[in-house]
């Protein structure tokens, strides 16, 4: 079986076919029991972030794999093909190193993904899926992560999604300091959002999350309050700026929801910032007047402020992921001559026990102990010479010579 990896990005896909083929993290297991389960793959993990869906595995079929994704999320596989990047062996091994160390990210060097590959190996380990060749894998693509953060300025002067976000609404209001902010949802997306929005000062702070515990932790942070997701409806319009990022299947802010805030705010702009993959709010929403509405794609002008600058790191980058590349194939080449040196072995050890077992017999016999060592040791030579001294005897005569000339290798002859 060999590794291959494939998926879509925000490279290669637009985002209402991203948000189509993503895995929530409590269905993440289910989904890779399934993958294994009905394909004929050994090794599977999943990578599901807002700007992509990869999957990396061990297989000798991996169309299977491809249509597998489609039917999980009930797309025809015609209307994903055309999105997928298709990685076999070594691209694999590289695109995953370029991933890892933010080359291949949205925003250039952002080290975000670095915790979202982690989490993707822990959900693979605890599934059961995750097998010694994806195991190395990802092991070397955090120690070359690692290698390329501390050995480049590939993050420098980054712009993150959150620093995006909260530079977009400077924008759209000027000072930040005479607004009301509104989050939805409590993970690690809107943490780093709050932490940029506060750092401006607004003048009040809400939480929204399906459980009050998780929003409570962030409030604390940000002197903030909480409310509930089924208080949206109320207090959507009581707030200028709304940062959405959570993990539901379906919008959390329909066009009625904001139509009716709208008018209750009597036509005061209200800006949106959607980071979710599926997204949040209803693309309708975009329709109405006085409604400012974005979705992760959006930001991407704003996050490649400072790219220039850090554009020499990435060819560092590139040296570094290409010789870890080279590497790594040399172990993967490496394995797969295991089960081949393996049999070798075996067969010798058979060859040994029986002519062992042949000369304890003569010995028993009464034999002479010299002859019995000689017998012993012309069978054993002659049974090691005689499958190469027969395909050398039957060789046709155009692999005769790469035959000699691999034989002379492999017994390190020369011949005069």
């Amino acid at each position: 079986m060999q590794l291959f990896a494939f998926g879509i990005n925000h490279n290669t896909a637009p985002l209402d076919v991203r948000e189509r083929v993503t895995f929530p993290e409590n269905r993440m297991e289910d989904a890779l029991h399934d993958l294994v389960g009905r394909n004929p793959i050994k090794e599977a993990a999943i990578v599901s972030t807002c700007n992509r869906t990869e999957i990396y595995c061990c297989t000798d079929r991996p169309e299977d794999a491809m249509t597998w994704l489609a039917d999980f999320h009930d797309l025809p596989t015609r209307h994903l093909d055309p999105y997928l990047y298709k990685l076999p062996r070594e691209k694999a091994v590289k695109h995953a190193f370029r991933v890892a160390s933010g080359l291949d990210s949205m925003v250039l060097g952002e080290p975000q993904i670095l915790g979202q590959l982690k989490n993707a190996i822990k959900s693979a380990e605890h599934a059961g899926t995750l097998g010694l060749l994806l195991h190395k894998l990802f092991q070397r693509t955090f120690y070359v992560a690692k290698e390329v953060r501390t050995s480049t300025e590939i993050g420098a002067n980054s712009v993150s999604m959150a620093a995006a976000a909260a530079r977009l609404a400077e924008r759209i209001f000027g000072d930040i300091a005479e607004q009301r902010v509104l989050f939805i949802g409590a993970g690690e997306m809107i943490e780093l959002c709050a932490n940029h929005f506060a750092a401006r000062n607004p003048e009040k702070i809400t939480v929204a999350n399906r459980t009050t515990e998780r929003a409570e932790l962030l409030a604390k942070r940000f002197n903030a309050q909480t409310i509930t997701l089924s208080e949206l409806p109320e207090q959507l319009a009581l707030h200028d700026i709304v940062v959405t990022c959570t993990a539901s299947p379906l919008p959390i802010l329909g066009k009625g929801m904001v139509e009716r805030a709208i008018k209750i705010r009597k036509h005061r702009p209200l800006f949106i910032v959607d980071l979710a993959v599926p997204r949040d709010v209803e693309s309708e929403v975009a329709e109405l007047d006085d409604v400012f509405l974005y979705y992760v794609d959006d930001l991407s002008e704003i996050v490649k402020e400072g790219l220039d600058s850090r554009q020499s790191a990435v060819a560092q980058a590139e040296t570094i992921i290409d010789s870890n590349v080279v590497d790594f194939m040399r172990w993967v080449a490496t394995r797969e001559m295991v089960p081949t040196i393996r049999a070798l072995r075996d067969q010798g050890e058979r060859y040994r026990r029986h002519e062992l077992e042949r000369a304890k017999r003569m010995l028993q016999k009464g034999e002479d102990p010299q002859k019995v060592i000689e017998v012993l040791s012309n069978s054993l030579t002659n049974k090691f010479l005689h499958v190469p001294s027969s395909a050398l005897n039957h060789a046709v005569a155009d692999e005769r010579e790469e035959l000699v000339e691999l034989i002379n290798r492999l017994y390190q002859l020369h011949r005069s």
